[in-house]
């Protein structure tokens, strides 16, 4: 597995089939330079700026790769000229080889539900959480699923913090968890050398 982090909540993730999730890199402080991406699959968590939708159509668009999300934030996409796919949360949607699962996430959006993805392909377990506050479901996706690699908020104000993460984590139980969504902006500052010391002793 490789993954290759684009800052804030934006990965490009290899596993087998290259998964690009939250493709924010236009305005991404991050980002100092431009990106060109290769990937088979892009997810977006939901519509806010940060997220990516505009760079995942503008991607869709070049090179025909489909954009996986909530029902509406598809439709959009398809009406923008993208190549998208929805569904909804619930239960396990098939995408060619893929097996997606899409979590409920506790934030906003104003084109559907706010979404997390857990994708499962090649043997292997990815879930991102998106935006998103700690839920009591996580204690069901950690059951439900063997997740190899989890992505989760760490950044507070609009989402977990360090310490809603180290909760997120005992329930999901991953392989690894990836922190993101933290330092972008003043609001969202945080330190992920902390997280990694409090699970020490949690």
């Amino acid at each position: 597995m490789i993954i290759k982090y684009f800052g804030h909540s934006a990965f490009l993730v290899d596993i087998g089939k290259k998964i690009l999730f939250d493709p924010w890199l236009k305005g991404n402080p991050w980002v100092k330079e431009p990106v060109e991406v290769n990937a088979d699959y892009i997810f977006v968590s939901h519509s806010h700026s940060d997220h990516g939708l505009e760079d995942a159509i503008n991607i869709s668009q070049k090179t025909d790769v489909p954009i996986i999300s909530i029902f509406e934030l598809a439709n959009y996409a398809k009406q923008k000229g993208a190549r998208a796919i929805g569904g909804n949360i619930g239960g396990i949607m098939k995408v060619d080889e893929l097996e997606v699962f899409l979590t409920p996430a506790l934030h906003s959006s104003s084109l559907g539900s706010p979404v997390g993805f857990i994708v499962k392909y090649n043997g292997k377990t990815l879930y991102h959480a998106g935006d998103t506050g700690y839920f009591a479901e996580m204690k069901f996706l950690g059951k439900r699923f063997n997740i190899d690699v989890a992505f989760l908020p760490i950044g507070g104000t609009f989402t977990m913090g360090v310490e809603e993460c180290l909760f997120a984590i005992k329930d999901l139980k991953p392989g690894f968890a990836v922190p993101m969504h933290y330092n972008t902006f003043p609001a969202i500052k945080a330190e992920p050398q902390r997280l990694k010391e409090k699970l020490k002793t949690h």
